[in-house]
């Protein structure tokens, strides 16, 4: 035993060395102001949600107690699936215990080692790790680059699935859906979206980047989104043709062998929804507070990518400057992560900074402050 913890400690030794300790910070009634999670119409905070966690009736377990092809599968389960679908315009909806295990679950059902899989350089890990653990060919292509994607599909000579996400989790870009379906159909490529950045932010009535695309499910067959993000719940799913989500059910092997989320969770969740969809204005004031902290932090002269939506990156570079500039930002009482490589590429680490509708001017206002004098202290 002695010398696997020798091991250990000689790995983290080197991870502390590169600046690349990772460690959790715990929440608490005094913790800094939150402007690095996903929770962008405010609704893991809601009372109204806490509330109805008590509210359902006592004949919903806590806990499923089962994989959801056992004795898993509640009515409150069956209620989100069809409420998501009817949301997106699909066939019909699986859940998942989470965004990774729906994506690897997915990459289980849909790739072989004989099925090309063509990804955006800058898809989250779970795409790449999905496309690893079936073997699949996989080619990636310059990040929200078209020509380069083209001419991945071009040189495929055999079944081809494009698979990417379409809000990038680190940089805030939005992929340009419309022309990569376009490809995909001159291609005869499948078309699978990640939507864990997109769902409930994004589209006419918040169903995500692909419905406002205005793509239907004959051009994106396959549709991912998250719970635990805008919904402020927990848990995924993936949503498109009947003929999919049963062989979900039969092929993929996160979804057989875990226990079902949990049916209280689930019933919580579809009250989740219908918040958001009697609140649309909830989705306008997040947008009013990405462009007030866009044009403060431009008259701050406050380095900015050209990102639109929620997530702002600030790119830094280095390990260490990263590392400072978040350590100021929690004194200061703001918390923002400092991302590293391997989430990011070498030489661009940063600050992540998401917009929530939960936040208030004058927090925004204090964070353009916090993050002023940040990066002074970061560039020394």
């Amino acid at each position: 035993m002695t010398n696997w913890i020798n091991r250990w400690e000689a790995r983290l030794d080197v991870l502390n060395s590169a600046h690349r300790l990772r460690t959790r910070r715990l929440h608490t009634s005094v913790a800094p102001i939150c402007f690095c999670d996903n929770d962008y119409l405010g609704l893991a905070h809601h009372s109204s949600l806490s509330d109805a966690w008590y509210q359902v009736g006592a004949e919903i377990p806590v806990g499923s107690a089962a994989s959801p092809l056992v004795s898993g599968h509640y009515p409150t389960h069956q209620t989100l699936e069809e409420r998501i679908a009817a949301w997106l315009g699909r066939d019909r909806a699986l859940l998942f215990s989470s965004g990774f295990a729906a994506n690897l679950g997915l990459a289980q059902t849909l790739l072989t080692p004989k099925t090309s899989v063509v990804q955006d350089r800058y898809n989250h890990a779970s795409l790449i790790d999905g496309a690893r653990l079936m073997r699949a060919p996989l080619k990636r292509y310059a990040h929200c680059d078209l020509a380069s994607l083209e001419a991945r599909l071009r040189s495929l000579s055999g079944p081809g699935v494009v698979w990417t996400d379409s809000v990038f989790s680190m940089d805030g870009t939005v992929a340009p859906l419309q022309q990569i379906a376009a490809l995909c159909a001159r291609y005869d490529a499948l078309l699978a979206v990640d939507e864990a950045h997109g769902f409930g932010v994004m589209g006419p009535t918040g169903a995500g980047a692909v419905e406002a695309a205005g793509l239907s499910q004959d051009l994106v067959p396959v549709v991912m989104g998250t719970l635990g993000k805008a919904v402020g719940c927990q848990g995924a799913f993936v949503a498109g043709p009947s003929a999919l989500i049963e062989l979900l059910e039969n092929d993929a092997r996160t979804l057989i062998y875990s226990t079902a989320e949990s049916p209280r969770m689930s019933a919580v969740t579809v009250a989740a929804i219908a918040l958001m969809q009697a609140h649309p204005e909830w989705r306008l004031q997040l947008e009013d507070n990405v462009q007030y902290f866009r044009a403060r932090a431009c008259a701050e002269g406050i380095p900015l990518t050209d990102s639109k939506t929620a997530i702002q990156p600030i790119i830094l570079g280095a390990d260490a400057r990263a590392l400072a500039a978040s350590q100021v930002l929690w004194t200061e009482g703001y918390w923002v992560s400092a991302i590293r490589p391997p989430t990011v590429p070498e030489g661009s680490a940063r600050l992540r900074i998401t917009l929530s509708a939960r936040h208030r001017f004058e927090q925004i206002d204090g964070l353009i402050a916090a993050l002023a004098k940040a990066l002074e202290v970061a560039s020394r």
